[in-house]
């Protein structure tokens, strides 16, 4: 038997799950997801300067800039948008919240990391799966997916795979370009060492996300039933959708 009217249920799991996740990822020092990764990056570069800095807070700013270009490619603003840039501000607050739960927390040995790693990006993948299926605002990440393939009546599945290895490259020219040091790293210890946040967990992530997340979108198909508690604010929401 399904879950009935499990849509407000998705978000709030598509929230909790991936800040979760990405937190998890982020104690095996192996890199974090490529998503993840551009908001670690600038944190460690601007903490020097700015203590109060926070990767939450830095994420969220990245988000609300993402926010923006996907209007220009898109051409169409919607409210709804600003409804992902707050879901994206809570995410933010509630990835800081896990992140000092999890302060005192190493992962060790080397093969532990590893298998912490994949567990995260599972946990990942299950939240983002969740967002996919909801009519409530995702974050900004997630919404350009989304947005972008129904606009351009793309494969969301495949999207998403394109999405992904764009934003490792552009991670990687951020740590290089913000650090200028990677001359001196020592890429021999890549598989259980990462350069700034990334790693060769980082390349693993990006190969098996958009698959694990198409598994677990399966699995909630088979265990959630979409309908929404709130059919008004459903029909709400899903007014002036780009065509």
């Amino acid at each position: 038997m399904k879950i009935k009217r499990a849509s407000e249920v998705l978000w709030i799991y598509g929230l909790f799950f991936v800040a979760l996740g990405v937190a998890i990822c982020s104690k095996s020092n192996l890199g974090v997801s490529m998503i993840a990764a551009p908001a670690f990056i600038v944190n460690e570069a601007i903490v020097p300067i700015w203590r109060g800095s926070t990767v939450g807070v830095i994420d969220y700013t990245i988000q609300g800039l993402l926010l923006i270009l996907l209007c220009i490619v898109i051409r169409h603003f919607n409210w709804r948008y600003l409804l992902s840039f707050l879901a994206a501000v809570i995410y933010g607050y509630m990835l800081n919240f896990f992140l000092w739960l999890m302060g005192g927390i190493s992962f060790d040995p080397v093969w532990l990391r590893w298998l912490m790693l994949l567990v995260g990006d599972v946990i990942v993948a299950f939240g983002v799966a969740c967002f996919f299926r909801t009519y409530l605002p995702l974050e900004v990440y997630e919404l350009v997916v989304t947005e972008v393939t129904r606009r351009f009546n793309l494969n969301i599945n495949k999207f998403k795979w394109i999405y992904d290895i764009s934003l490792l490259v552009i991670s990687f020219l951020l740590a290089v370009l913000l650090f200028k040091d990677v001359g001196t790293f020592d890429w021999t210890t890549i598989g259980y060492n990462s350069y700034h946040h990334i790693g060769l967990g980082t390349i693993v992530t990006t190969i098996i996300n958009a698959p694990i997340i198409a598994f677990m979108g399966k699995f909630i198909d088979t265990w959630f039933e979409y309908k929404p508690q709130f059919p008004k604010l459903a029909r709400l929401a899903r007014r002036n959708k780009p065509d």
